[in-house]
């Protein structure tokens, strides 16, 4: 597999501005994946009734031509806002009809349809963006990976703070040894901020008429429509989305993720509030560990130990700080931990700082090394930046493309490792493995879990007082630890979605 570091992009993107020639199409010919930046792409949107509405906005310098989404009712303003657009509910009809139209696509839809429409998109030659967490498994994010090298389209995860100066600045302090070797992270954010921790909903109700339901469930289980899953509630279910990890991670972790160069942890473990077969739990804490990698700049890579914390957990409080300065911001933040000192960053890697706060006063910053895109110095949600850097990508042939900052290279690995953590509170809760799980990256499996091995995942949990005494009526079943861990590694797509293969 060829794999695209971190460093490989720098490089490229060094070159990219003194060596890109721009000729128009009439020159090269109509090239699949080639368009001239004199002309506008076609871009269809697929899930436009949510965060997909900002990133078509931030689009809108292109033709928008098609909007595809499950529920018309949730997407009436995106479908207002381009009128000329054709709608869709269904993704593949909008390929079957209008296939030979579409230039990208942006892909906004729950995490667990991401792959399936990012995946055939590609084999078409279409470029794509499609919103964090990229996808909703392990394989699924190995399968995006492979599948942009093979067809050399341009690709972006939405994870806008990539394509901000923030990321970039603390790569160069991590890099140029401000902190020195950095070996220990901690990262949080105040996610969830949708219930989580549920039973399965009772189903049942009617359909709404503008809601295609078979739709919605696409590859993952029957079951009877409830109001609790959508339009807005999915990430809260674990066959529609990932939780607060897959949420929020793909954006607190990815400064760290770049500057100290990580590819596979070596191993995961967690702990949580009470999860259960259908919903995430309401809190949890992921530690990863990862391996020694080389060098980097004026710094080595040791072994690196990454905390997670999420629905209200947070870190130790520095010693550094002083009483009324807040940690990180309201969102979230991140504490790197070198051998010289600290960095502290809100969530996004906003606003970065050594710890104490006081060494800033003095503070010399490294000489910027690190290319910055066009808008990624303003308010990260009033700019198109992450957008349209992939819109110039798109435009660029794969000869002489500079890949956009989050292409699948970087974010297909990244998210890999985002899923992984998942993984670790389903199969470490309160009845799982009990054991610091171990973890073979490039074949994508634990090396520690026996195929006799059980756990046991609450299925009901209710409470209640009866003539004033409590009343528990919490019930497990059994599973097979090996093969829950190989389905949620690799999920089994059911009513007749499928995915391509994985390119060798």
């Amino acid at each position: 597999m060829t794999t695209y570091s971190r460093r490989k992009f720098l490089k490229t993107a060094a070159m990219g501005a003194a060596g890109l020639t721009i000729v128009p199409n009439t020159v090269l010919g109509k090239v699949r994946g080639y368009t001239s930046p004199s002309d506008k792409l076609n871009i269809a949107g697929i899930g436009v009734g949510g965060m997909g509405r900002r990133n078509l906005a931030n689009m809108k310098t292109e033709n928008i031509v098609a909007l595809c989404d499950v529920d018309w009712k949730y997407a009436a303003k995106t479908f207002n806002d381009y009128p000329k657009a054709k709608q869709f509910k269904d993704w593949r009809a909008m390929f079957d009809q209008m296939g030979k139209s579409i230039d990208a696509i942006m892909v906004a839809t729950p995490d667990h349809t991401h792959a399936g429409v990012a995946a055939h998109a590609i084999t078409l030659g279409k470029h794509a963006y499609v919103q964090k967490p990229l996808t909703h498994s392990v394989y699924e994010s190995r399968l995006l990976t492979r599948l942009t090298e093979k067809y050399r389209v341009a690709t972006q995860m939405g994870n806008q703070g990539n394509s901000f100066d923030w990321c970039r600045q603390i790569a160069e302090w991590v890099q140029s040894g401000v902190i020195g070797d950095v070996y220990e992270a901690h990262c949080w954010t105040d996610r969830p901020i949708w219930p989580q921790g549920l039973g399965e909903p009772k189903g049942g109700m009617p359909v709404p008429s503008t809601l295609d339901w078979d739709l919605f469930i696409g590859p993952a289980k029957k079951r009877p429509y409830d109001p609790a899953y959508t339009p807005w509630n999915w990430r809260g279910f674990w066959d529609f989305g990932t939780g607060a990890l897959g949420d929020m991670a793909c954006h607190i972790m990815d400064p760290l993720y770049w500057a100290l160069d990580l590819k596979y942890p070596v191993s995961v473990s967690a702990s949580s509030t009470l999860a259960n077969l259908y919903s995430p739990p309401q809190a949890q804490k992921v530690t990863y560990k990862f391996p020694a990698r080389p060098a980097k700049g004026n710094v080595n890579m040791p072994e690196l130990t990454v905390h997670w914390y999420d629905g209200g957990l947070l870190p130790d409080r520095p010693q550094e700080l002083k009483d009324g300065e807040m940690m990180g911001d309201s969102n979230g933040g991140i504490i790197l931990v070198g051998t010289k000192g600290k960095i502290m960053t809100g969530c996004y890697g906003m606003n970065p700082t050594l710890l104490p706060t006081s060494r800033m006063a003095d503070f010399k910053q490294p000489e910027p090394t690190i290319p910055r895109i066009k808008g990624g110095n303003g308010n990260i949600w009033d700019t198109n930046a992450h957008e349209q850097d992939w819109i110039r990508a798109c435009k660029e042939s794969p000869e002489n493309r500079t890949e956009a900052s989050s292409n699948f290279r970087f974010s297909g690995p990244f998210n890999e490792m985002v899923v992984m953590g998942v993984l670790a509170v389903r199969l470490s809760g309160l009845q799982g493995l009990h054991r610091e799980l171990q973890w073979d990256g490039e074949n994508m499996q634990f090396t520690n879990i026996s195929p006799s091995d059980k756990i046991s995942i609450v299925t009901h949990d209710e409470y209640a007082v009866i003539d004033g005494d409590p009343k528990f009526d919490r019930r497990f079943a059994e599973f097979n630890a090996s093969e829950m861990a190989n389905e949620w590694i690799r999920h089994t797509y059911e009513n007749g979605f499928t995915l391509p293969d994985m390119p060798r």
